[in-house]
């Protein structure tokens, strides 16, 4: 661990207004309703005060606007959720590979692994794969011919990445995901199903991490691509020849069918489906259940979630949703009726 700091130390280097007592000693962050005296904890939200009220941390981060809900130790800084996981970076910071090759895994001797990379037990490294400096194969990887893998990435235990993939620097994959499986490519001929060849690779910039059980399927021709500091969360499946642009960040189970493009600087909410072949334009927010059927051409929050209700109201309204194209026409014959009344009168 990482010895500890005084909230002066904190400030210091991380900026913000400082009130209260300097010499606060903190070894770690916490949550509200956890944390300990040694601890640094933060406030999201004014909601949120009996929380703060009752928390027993050392010290918390807030706004400004918060800053008199409490007599603690505190630094006052404009977002007080990115001040506080950049403190819990500096508290726990990932720790380097020890760079070993193990004896049961199997390198092709026509592999490039750089001295500084680790090669954990039972990875397969196929012929003409490059690990680069720092690089963290975990137990169970399987690294396809010719693929490539940037400098201090790491992949978790049994990451598949097929051939010729590439993934950039500083990535993280997570245990179980799949990078450059085929892609869903199939032609019907007279009823059968004819299955086009995937030769597309899967791209992947830097800073990118991937979920686990997440897979990004290979193109048909042209790459799948993952633009620079993608975040993707647990078990969503990408399409082939899908580009999600730099810094779009998409919850779980998303769904995103082929040749879609994703601009840059979206997020998109859990278990969202979107459908092939469509444009979303840089900052779109989608909410979490919502189906894109069409492209987006405007930034902006798109929702389209019915809400829930007690399952008689839900049943009841739905019957009247489906009778909606009937009610406007009555409603238009009625218009127009009063309107000749009108006109009558």
């Amino acid at each position: 661990m990482p010895d500890p700091l005084t909230l002066a130390e904190i400030a210091s280097r991380l900026g913000g207004r400082l009130l209260g007592n300097p010499a606060t000693l903190i070894r770690q962050v916490g949550s509200l309703e956890h944390a300990a005296a040694d601890q640094i904890t933060f406030l999201a939200s004014p909601r949120h005060k009996s929380k703060l009220l009752a928390t027993r941390a050392g010290a918390v981060l807030l706004t400004a606007d918060a800053q008199d809900l409490t007599s603690l130790p505190r630094i006052v800084c404009e977002d007080p959720y990115v001040y506080f996981a950049r403190v819990s970076r500096i508290f726990n910071p990932v720790p380097p590979p020890e760079p070993a090759i193990a004896t049961s895994a199997q390198v092709s001797s026509s592999a490039s692994i750089a001295a500084s990379a680790r090669i954990d037990a039972g990875a397969i490294i196929g012929d003409g794969v490059s690990v680069s400096e720092r690089g963290w194969i975990g137990a169970g990887c399987v690294l396809g011919p010719n693929s490539t893998i940037g400098p201090d990435s790491r992949l978790h235990p049994r990451v598949v990445v097929y051939q010729d993939c590439r993934i950039g620097a500083r990535a993280i994959i997570q245990s179980g995901a799949v990078i450059g499986a085929d892609g869903f490519g199939l032609a019907n001929e007279e009823g059968r199903w004819l299955k086009i060849p995937q030769i597309g690779r899967v791209l992947i910039g830097d800073d990118v991490e991937v979920g686990a059980n997440t897979t990004i399927d290979r193109g048909t021709v042209d790459d799948t691509v993952i633009e620079d500091g993608v975040k993707l969360d647990n078990q969503i499946q990408i399409g082939h020849n899908v580009r999600i642009g730099a810094h779009t960040a998409i919850a779980g189970c998303v769904g995103i069918a082929g040749s879609t493009q994703i601009g840059r600087h979206c997020a998109i909410g859990g278990a969202a489906m979107i459908i092939g072949h469509l444009r979303i334009v840089d900052h779109v927010t989608i909410s979490a259940g919502t189906m894109i059927s069409s492209s987006i051409h405007r930034p902006g929050t798109y929702t389209g979630i019915y809400p829930f209700d007690d399952n008689a109201s839900w049943a009841r309204n739905t019957a009247y949703v489906r009778q909606l194209a009937k009610l406007v026409d009555r409603i238009r014959t009625l218009e127009m009726r009063l309107k000749e009344k009108d006109k009558n009168d």
